[in-house]
């Protein structure tokens, strides 16, 4: 009996220790904002992930991919592949590294991750998130206070504020406000689905402000057909509970605003809406045609791993990203890499059902849908908080597997018994 207890409190020293690690590694995942600079950002989980993997290197796991992470570094390949033939070689070596940095970090955070039950993971993702939006909070209002709530600049960052043309627009533990909602959607995603306690629709309402905050028009319009999508599978009374939540947090939003920071928010955020028939998109439209146009002439192999910011700058005196992922995935390694970027999406969609995943843990499927309709908006070739998401899906897919092949052989076990 003493044996049994001594085992059970070791068990739980070390799952509180997994939790602090995984807690800890996704706030660090959120910090992007803080790095180091050497052609390429050292990030802060970076070196987490360095330090984690030294002290257990003796204990270290390669865990089994899962069908969609093969075709996820095989797409990675041919992206590599492609800058073998780049004009601008510099920058696809730039690019190179920093897919070999990610994916040996991604090695790393699996290990932390596939130690973790789901109720581990899941309480980590529910305080980190709330960790993040709190504090970017607090950095927004600092930047207010610091700017004395005059908003009329461009470009100018003040702690977590960046004013855009006139927007005081949510940055916070990040560098761009686009960005902010994309790392928040499966902080978002994990409290819609679990509102079942006050800290978890605490945590959903600081999504929701933050995200507001940012006036990011592509993230918003994510966010709210992922709480249709959402909302769409549930009975009328519990949308009707959803209906009624969004709008008291909308006003207790609506009353901050105008009250404590000063500001109409709604009337920002319909302004906002109205300049997208005059600004393009922030030229994002026009960035998408010139990505067309160099893959018509580049089709196979596209014009390199990471260039299509050089080429541009060089016709068109702009070093900008075509401000969408699958164009620039396209631009830069033409057909052959578009084509394996969008089996692993379709592998990922039918692993998620053929494991019910999206049933049982629905939060992860609204995630994954969120980030693509993100990535219409936003450059992401990499990013962190979508490696974080897919080592999290490995992790449960592998959970589920083994439950699965463990159940068939006591059901077999049964049988036998029996006879």
């Amino acid at each position: 009996m003493q044996g049994r207890d001594e085992d059970g409190v070791a068990d739980s020293h070390i799952e509180q220790k997994t939790n602090i690690a995984l807690f800890v590694l996704i706030v660090l995942v959120t910090m992007g904002r803080y790095n180091i600079y050497v052609g390429f950002a050292i990030k802060p989980y970076m070196i987490l992930c360095l330090l984690f993997f030294c002290v257990h290197i003796l204990s270290f796991r390669f865990y089994r991919f899962q069908l969609f992470e093969i075709f996820f570094f095989l797409f990675y390949f041919i992206y590599m592949y492609s800058g073998a033939f780049a004009l601008y070689s510099l920058s696809s070596f730039r690019m190179v590294f920093g897919i070999v940095l990610y994916m040996i970090c991604y090695l790393i955070i699996k290990d932390i991750i596939g130690q973790s039950k789901d109720s581990i993971i899941e309480s980590a993702i529910g305080y980190a998130g709330i960790v993040f939006n709190t504090v970017s909070l607090i950095l927004y209002a600092i930047g207010l206070k610091l700017q004395n709530y005059v908003w009329d600049g461009d470009g100018i960052r003040s702690v977590g504020v960046l004013l855009d043309r006139g927007y005081p627009r949510l940055i916070g533990l990040l560098q761009d406000p686009n960005f902010f909602v994309f790392y928040n959607t499966l902080f978002f995603a994990y409290f819609l689905c679990h509102r079942n306690t006050i800290l978890n629709k605490i945590g959903l309402f600081l999504c929701l402000t933050t995200s507001i905050l940012t006036f990011s028009r592509g993230g918003l319009v994510a966010l709210i057909l992922i709480f249709l999508l959402y909302a769409a599978t549930k009975r009328p009374g519990e949308q009707l509970k959803l209906l009624g939540a969004v709008i008291v947090s909308l006003s207790i939003m609506a009353y901050i605003s105008i009250v404590q920071l000063k500001f109409d928010l709604f009337s920002l955020v319909a302004s906002r809406v109205e300049d997208l028939s005059s600004d393009g998109g922030s030229g994002r439209f026009e960035l998408w045609g010139r990505a067309i146009d160099y893959f018509s002439s580049h089709m196979l192999l596209g014009l390199g791993a990471f260039n299509f910011s050089d080429y541009n700058l060089f016709d068109h005196g702009e070093q900008h990203y075509v401000h969408n992922t699958f164009l620039e995935i396209l631009s830069d390694s033409g057909i052959i890499g578009l084509f394996f970027y969008l089996l692993f999406i379709l592998i990922v969609f039918v692993q998620l059902f053929q494991s019910k995943l999206y049933q049982t843990k629905p939060y992860l499927f609204l995630t994954f849908v969120g980030f693509l309709l993100q990535m219409v908006s936003l450059s992401l070739v990499i990013n962190d908080i979508f490696f974080m998401f897919l080592a999290i899906l490995s992790a449960y897919l592998s959970q589920t597997e083994l439950k699965t092949s463990v159940v068939p052989a006591n059901q077999r076990a049964v049988v036998l018994h029996n006879t």
